[in-house]
């Protein structure tokens, strides 16, 4: 009965795939079946000392790291993760943290997490925006990988400007002590996944985990939705 429902409701509001605008059918959300076969993965989560884990070499504590998607200056990717963080298209950050999650869910390597958490937003730039891009990842890995969701704990304190067209050194600069956690007791002794929707310097994460770090016991472990490439 409700896929009749849906499909009757697609006949007068069709609704169009984020990707190539082709019309979704009934069992399609977000993405068409061909949009997600065809999406670059990146394929490294089971990859030891990979291009994200190499990053963060002398720079951050991490026990694993990943990327989901490849992310060329042009095509799809890129215009996914424009439409996630610039309009306000939260649908498309939980549909492919549900994709990341499956393949994390079937990794050697990136498992048993005890915590998801995303990159915050300060509240002034949450309030302008609306919303945090990365918080939509999180709760679609939350969806598959089915553990806690900590979107309050891990907090920015400092505003800082776009980093858009930042060099790496002023990236650094820019976010160097602006994250503080609330409550450090509840992540004792936790493994916890934090969530980004592009790495690229890997600045922001670097301070992230900066923070994190002063907690007993606790293993970081990082993913992104995607990162750049030439």
């Amino acid at each position: 009965m409700r896929a009749y429902i849906e499909g009757f409701i697609s006949l007068f509001f069709p609704v169009s795939c984020e990707g190539c605008g082709r019309q979704l059918v009934t069992h399609e959300d977000t993405l068409c079946i061909g949009c997600q076969t065809q999406l670059p993965r990146a394929r490294i989560h089971d990859e030891k000392d990979n291009r994200i884990e190499r990053l963060f070499w002398g720079r951050a504590d991490i026990l694993s790291g990943t990327s989901f998607l490849k992310m060329p200056k042009k095509g799809v990717v890129h215009h996914l993760i424009y439409e996630l963080k610039y309009n306000n298209n939260e649908a498309v950050g939980t549909k492919l943290g549900k994709l990341l999650g499956h393949e994390l869910k079937a990794s050697e390597r990136m498992k048993n997490f005890d915590v998801i958490m995303p990159v915050p937003l300060h509240p002034k730039k949450l309030a302008m925006r609306g919303y945090n891009q990365c918080d939509s990842i999180a709760e679609g890995l939350n969806q598959v990988l089915e553990v806690e969701l900590s979107k309050d704990n891990l907090v920015r304190v400092k505003y800082n400007n776009s980093q858009t067209k930042r060099k790496r050194y002023e990236r650094w600069e820019n976010v160097e002590f602006i994250f503080d956690v609330k409550n450090p007791e509840l992540l004792k002794g936790k493994h916890v996944l934090l969530v980004d929707d592009v790495i690229t310097t890997g600045s922001t994460i670097e301070a992230c985990a900066n923070a994190l770090s002063k907690i007993e016991g606790l293993q970081l472990s990082i993913a992104s939705l995607a990162m750049p490439v030439h």
